[in-house]
C-alpha cells in the first residue's frame, strides 16, 4: 500500500476517488452526506501497489490556521490500518506547523485518542477532535 498526498482540484484526485465518492454504499457509510474538496483540501489516498485501485481516502482542509480532517473513507474490512496510517501521516504533515483538528466517526474515537486526538465536541454519530502534543499544548 502506498499513500500519495494530492491537491484538492487535481485531475488525479478525480480521477482516483470519483468511483468512490460517487457510490451509494460508500456515501451511506457517509451518513449520505456528500464529500467535498476545494483548493484548500489536500487529500491523502491509499493505493494498492498498482497505483490505481482506491483503499480509502482522508481529506484534509487548511483553514482558520488549523487543519481540518473530515469525510474521510476508509473500508471496512481494512479501516484500523488505513486510519493508522492515515493519521500517522497527517501527523507527520500538518503537526509540526499547524493544530489538527478531525470530525470522526463515533467508532473511530479510539483509534484517533491512540494518536494523541482528544475529544472537544460529541454529536450524535460523530466527534470532534483536536490533536495535543505531550506537554499539553496545542500542536
Amino acid at each position: 500500500m502506498n499513500i500519495e498526498l494530492l491537491g484538492g482540484t487535481s485531475s488525479r484526485l478525480y480521477k482516483l476517488v470519483a468511483p468512490l465518492v460517487m457510490s451509494a454504499a460508500v456515501l451511506r457509510q457517509n451518513n449520505n452526506y456528500p464529500y467535498k474538496t476545494s483548493v484548500r483540501h489536500e487529500w491523502l489516498v491509499a493505493l494498492e501497489d498498482d497505483g490505481k485501485t482506491v483503499k480509502g481516502f482522508f481529506p484534509i482542509e487548511r483553514r482558520d490556521g488549523y487543519a481540518y480532517i473530515n469525510n474521510y473513507y476508509v473500508s471496512a474490512e481494512t479501516e484500523e490500518e488505513l486510519l493508522d496510517a492515515f493519521i500517522d501521516k497527517a501527523l507527520t504533515l500538518y503537526a509540526p506547523t499547524c493544530p489538527l483538528v478531525a470530525v470522526v466517526h463515533s467508532h473511530h474515537i479510539e483509534i484517533f485518542q491512540e494518536k494523541g486526538f482528544s475529544i472537544e465536541r460529541e454529536w450524535k454519530l460523530y466527534v470532534k477532535m483536536k490533536y495535543m502534543r505531550n506537554n499539553g499544548t496545542v500542536s
